[in-house]
């Protein structure tokens, strides 16, 4: 039996109630207004809760990262984070109006300024987005609030979940306090690469609730594969408009489309598989098409992701050139994703090892703080 998530006095799960989350993300664009109006949508298509993203940057890549593929196209992100960053007070509007509308409301934090700000908003609970997984020093601050939190498990092995749950529970945070989603790390991903059977080996493995992120076109054809593996919990991305300006606006649900993945879903909850499999024939998703949607249960990189593991993911990057025999400090390297134009540098977990070490080489800022930096070699 999976285990149910309790969020406050909410309890969600895969036989009664799933949380059903309408990912706003940045898709307001700096528009308060937009926002209100997204958040207007997601209550109106069936949604529990809305989730945005509080974004600064700096905690999420170097100046120099250069253009990124996106569903919008080929883009200078850092810069584009730049412009959608926003206050705490525009999100505590938001958290406003979504109480107000009887909605949960969270965001995706990214590092500790936008973690102790969402704080401050007493969500209802704190995501970790995908590429944060390995972002230790956020876990770390994340599992000390005493809020529920979800973690993504896209473009991540068996192992690296093991390590992010190993760090949350260590800095105090109850095993009953945590979900795993199961994630594709693709814009879009394709159906069939979503293996939703992963949520068992998942809640198996970690004793933990689980759901979906999801990031295919189809409104359906994935959140019902994840109620047949077990889903507790369901997230896509909300849009106004496939055509807006949204970063993620191409891969996410108008609202007509929402509401009819609210509705299925609400209408298959608790019903037995062959029940489900037999209702999806009449939404037109064949029982074939399903089984390969949830495919073997084995976690590993999905195809359309392989490309991304060490890039998406986070890793120890300078900040700003330093020169041989500087003796590094907090404020010469971050924790960042290194995309695909950077080199990567180690894991977050050996932070502590380069603070205080002096450089044996000069280095560039943006570029991977490695060992070979630190490690002096001498000749025998």
């Amino acid at each position: 039996m999976i285990k149910a998530f309790t969020v406050g006095k909410n309890i969600f799960s895969s036989q009664e109630h799933v949380l059903i989350i309408a990912e706003i993300g940045t898709g307001h664009n700096g528009s308060l207004q937009k926002a209100k109006e997204l958040v207007a949508a997601a209550k109106e298509s069936g949604a529990d809760a809305v989730k945005f993203q509080i974004v600064y940057a700096d905690e999420i890549l170097h100046p120099d990262t250069g253009f990124v593929n996106l569903p919008t196209g080929r883009i200078p992100l850092y810069e584009r984070f730049r412009e959608l960053e926003c206050s705490i007070d525009f999100y505590g509007e938001l958290a406003q109006y979504a109480h107000k509308l009887g909605m949960l409301f969270s965001a995706s934090a990214f590092g500790l300024r936008s973690a102790n700000e969402l704080r401050q908003l007493h969500p209802a609970f704190i995501k970790i987005a995908s590429p944060e997984l390995n972002h230790f020093p956020l876990l770390e601050r994340v599992a000390s609030f005493g809020l529920p939190v979800i973690l993504s498990t896209g473009v991540s092995r068996l192992g690296d979940i093991e390590r992010a749950i190993s760090c949350l529970e260590s800095n105090g945070l109850p095993a009953d306090m945590r979900a795993l989603l199961h994630c594709v790390t693709a814009y879009p991903a394709p159906e069939t690469d979503y293996n939703t059977a992963v949520l068992q080996s998942l809640s198996m493995l970690f004793n933990s609730p689980v759901g979906i992120s999801d990031h295919s076109l189809d409104p359906a054809a994935v959140p019902i594969a994840g109620l047949l593996s077990g889903a507790c919990i369901l997230e896509k991305h909300i849009c106004l408009s496939r055509s807006d300006a949204g970063l993620d606006d191409p891969v996410a649900l108008e609202p007509a489309q929402f509401f009819q993945m609210s509705k299925t879903v609400r209408e298959l909850t608790g019903k037995s598989d062959e029940d489900i499999f037999n209702a999806a024939q009449g939404y037109g998703y064949s029982r074939d098409f399903l089984q390969r949607i949830i495919g073997d249960g084995e976690k590993k990189l999905a195809a359309a992701e392989k490309d991304n593991y060490g890039k998406t993911n986070r890793s120890l990057h300078y900040i700003k050139d330093l020169q041989k025999g500087a003796v590094l400090k907090n404020s010469d390297i971050a924790v960042l994703r290194t995309e695909k134009n950077l080199t990567a540098g180690e894991s977050p977990e050996y932070l502590r090892y380069f603070i205080g070490s002096v450089l044996q080489k000069d280095v560039t800022g943006g570029s991977g703080a490695v060992f070979d930096d630190i490690i002096e070699r001498k000749i025998r």
